[in-house]
């Protein structure tokens, strides 16, 4: 199995090796296309994070897995077959943009792909270490529609959320900033303000270093996700910012019984009659 994080040295010493380097560069984060077509790792194929398809809208979640025949074609436009090792790389650029890499992981992983990496530090990264670049647009390599077979564990839909809810029986996670766990600043795409009942508080943010633009140390990671010994279903607003914590948790940590809530505030707020807690 592949590290889930690698340096931009290793992914320059197996470009040859049957790497798909995935550029996933939105105008959100790190210029998009435009970006990508002025100077990306040699090889590397775009897709848009935000604008391809990587998320899917119901109501008001915005941030949820899309159907298994969407996620066929997006991957095989992008030219992943079930044997590619896929490199994700992001701009590099902040802690939402690391939660890009992280749910586009996390999208590929839950779709039955086993070879994942995600490029620490991002574009940013390779450039700093004065790596070769490349422009232009490189073309996907043509590819049937990819075999998606769900693994299941990695995502906790509505159902799940409201039996943890009811049983207490995993820790809910709120990874978003505090004016949001509290209930002071609601998101547009949820109806009420607050939390997940008995939900506990950790900032996604605070697993990035803003001067490295790099997750913080295995260690810093392992004190800062110091939980209680059960299930963690982590989520945010969209299911986008709490894919850090999924990925910290499950992939860097390798702490077995995490999952992603993809709609997690925008879908629980819509009915009025699940609970929210604020303060």
């Amino acid at each position: 199995m592949a590290d889930p994080l690698v340096s931009p040295q290793w992914l320059a010493a197996h470009l040859r090796s049957g790497i798909l380097v995935l550029d996933i560069r939105s105008a959100v984060d790190g210029g998009g296309a435009a970006a990508y077509e002025a100077a990306h790792v040699p090889g590397a194929v775009h897709t848009d994070y935000v604008k391809d398809g990587w998320r899917a809208t119901k109501g008001m979640a915005t941030g949820l897995l899309p159907e298994r025949d969407r996620l066929s074609d997006l991957f095989a436009r992008c030219g992943i077959t079930p044997a590619s090792h896929v490199v994700i790389v992001g701009a590099g650029t902040s802690a939402g943009d690391f939660s890009a890499a992280a749910r586009v992981y996390w999208t590929l992983k839950i779709a039955g792909h086993h070879e994942l990496s995600v490029l620490n530090g991002g574009m940013a990264a390779w450039q700093e270490a004065g790596l070769p670049v490349e422009s232009g647009r490189n073309a996907p390599a043509p590819t049937s529609p990819y075999p998606v077979s769900l693994v299941a564990g990695l995502r906790s839909d509505l159902s799940a959320v409201e039996r943890a809810v009811k049983n207490g029986d995993a820790t809910l996670l709120d990874t978003r900033s505090t004016s949001y766990f509290e209930g002071r600043e609601k998101s547009p795409q949820a109806k009420r303000a607050g939390r997940l009942p008995e939900a506990v508080h950790l900032d996604h943010a605070l697993s990035f270093d803003p001067a490295s633009k790099r997750l913080k140390p295995v260690p810093e990671l392992e004190q800062l996700y110091a939980l209680p010994d059960q299930p963690v279903v982590s989520y945010c607003n969209t299911g986008h910012q709490a894919a850090t914590s999924w990925f910290i948790l499950s992939e860097v940590l390798r702490r077995p019984g995490v999952s992603l809530y993809d709609g997690s505030m925008s879908e629980w707020t819509e009915d009025e009659a699940r609970p929210v807690e604020v303060g």
